[in-house]
């Protein structure tokens, strides 16, 4: 008995102790700034389709695009890019699949999230996997165009300079270009390509880049499925997809995989697009959980940045809570070696699943992660480290951000195998500069 009240004691007495650390022993919270008041940013947004699924995950979305809108000003935030799956669904109306929305209720959320930008700020969307309906010969339909039209924010509309088509022959939000210039007048293009985009899509995306009235741009190209989160590009053909059968089985619907004609992924389109031209330099995507990037020199010897983004599973898995609010902030410094920086920057504290993760997070305080990842300096150009981000990317549950080190720039934690093993490469960063 007194051995039982005794380790009860010592319990209560351990679990206050780490409640009362003094708030010096907390990492202290620092918001994202520029580093330079000449510099503009461009926010990456994850897969959104784990915040749509649950409705107790949405109002998560909302935080995050609030944040964006609320700190637009202060970072000079030009773009929003999301690499897409939107919803985890585009068609339901039953239970048996992972979420509890209908599709047209997920739809509404990520379009209700996006409504805090309108009039703000421009954003693009992709689409990934999960924004389409397949039927069993392979056709594809999306209700992307029904929730975000070109008019929804009058900003896009503005800055929209080409549109390619859907696989129905529809105008087309998800196959589209906004032109940009910076605030020192570089000129930039932002390609958009639905999720494993059609040999027609390809053709198009290629012709637009090849457009003399672009030549000179800074194209940044972003499509759902290109990286795998060990930076490789995603190969494999033909592309399959998971579709569903009108049939619950056990409380479950029925699933089946599908294989897509038409279609192309990273390899692909790095072969059939982004090699060949000399104006790509970056290429931004999502569709793996995790992190990835790399860099390889195209057909006329310049340096091509691309980057994986994918945080969907950080807050507990396929079924958490969608992803811990991590975004993404892409600093474009004005023309200087080195002229580029990434952020993670979470506006959420991240859900952590223990008591030293919570103190560790602050109470309710946002996580701010500084990777040193290829955006482009001079331009774009960029502080690239090879490999850097598969170190953080793993991905990591939550409770891996908690208690946080710093390596170099970058701040992750706690100190476990996998990332001890990556430390001499994390610090054994090297500089990649795109050429003007």
């Amino acid at each position: 008995m007194f051995r039982r009240v005794f380790l009860a004691r010592l319990l209560l007495a351990a679990l206050f102790g780490a409640l009362l650390v003094p708030a010096q022993a907390q990492e202290k919270f620092s918001e994202p700034a520029l580093s330079d008041p000449d510099s503009w940013t461009v926010v990456l947004l994850p897969d959104l389709q784990g915040y749509a699924k649950k409705a107790c995950n949405q109002p998560i979305m909302e935080i995050m695009t609030s944040w964006i809108a609320a700190h637009a000003e202060a970072l000079n935030t030009k773009l929003v890019l999301c690499v897409g799956d939107l919803v985890e669904q585009n068609d339901r109306i039953s239970n048996g699949y992972s979420g509890d929305q209908s599709s047209h209720k997920q739809w509404e959320a990520t379009a209700r999230a996006f409504s805090q930008l309108d009039g703000v700020v421009p954003y693009m969307t992709a689409t990934g996997n999960h924004d389409y309906t397949y039927t069993r010969t392979g056709d594809r339909r999306t209700h992307i165009g029904e929730y975000f039209p070109v008019d929804k924010n009058p900003l896009n509309r503005r800055m929209l300079s080409q549109y390619g088509l859907d696989a129905q022959g529809n105008h087309a939000v998800e196959n589209a270009a906004f032109e940009l210039r910076s605030p020192e007048g570089i000129d930039y293009l932002f390609l958009n390509l639905e999720f494993a985009p059609r040999d027609t899509v390809i053709g198009w995306a290629r012709r637009i880049v090849g457009l003399e009235e672009y030549r000179n741009h800074r194209v940044v190209l972003m499509t759902h499925s290109y990286l795998n989160a060990e930076s490789e590009r995603i190969a494999g053909d033909p592309v399959r997809v998971t579709s569903y059968e009108p049939v619950v089985k056990n409380g479950n619907i029925t699933k089946f995989k599908q294989e897509l004609p038409d279609a192309n992924q990273g390899e692909a389109i790095w072969r059939k697009l982004v090699y060949p031209a000399s104006n790509i330099e970056l290429v931004l995507c999502g569709h793996v959980s995790g992190w990835g990037f790399r860099t390889d020199a195209n057909s006329a010897g310049r340096p091509v940045h691309q980057m994986l983004f994918d945080s969907q599973s950080m807050g507990g898995g396929y079924e958490g809570n969608g992803g811990d609010g991590w975004l993404r902030i892409l600093e474009f410094l004005p023309r200087r070696p080195h002229g580029a920086r990434d952020d993670l920057f979470a506006p959420v504290r991240p859900l952590a699943h223990d008591a030293a993760a919570r103190l560790a997070h602050g109470r309710g305080q946002p996580v701010h992660l500084r990777v040193p990842v290829a955006v482009t300096a001079e331009g774009i150009s960029s502080t690239a480290h090879p490999g850097t981000d598969r170190a953080v990317s793993s991905p990591l549950p939550a409770r891996s951000l908690a208690v946080v080190e710093n390596i170099g720039h970058i701040r992750i934690g706690p100190r476990d195998e996998r990332i001890n093993a990556r430390q001499q490469r994390l610090r054994a960063g090297r500089k990649a500069v795109l050429h003007p």
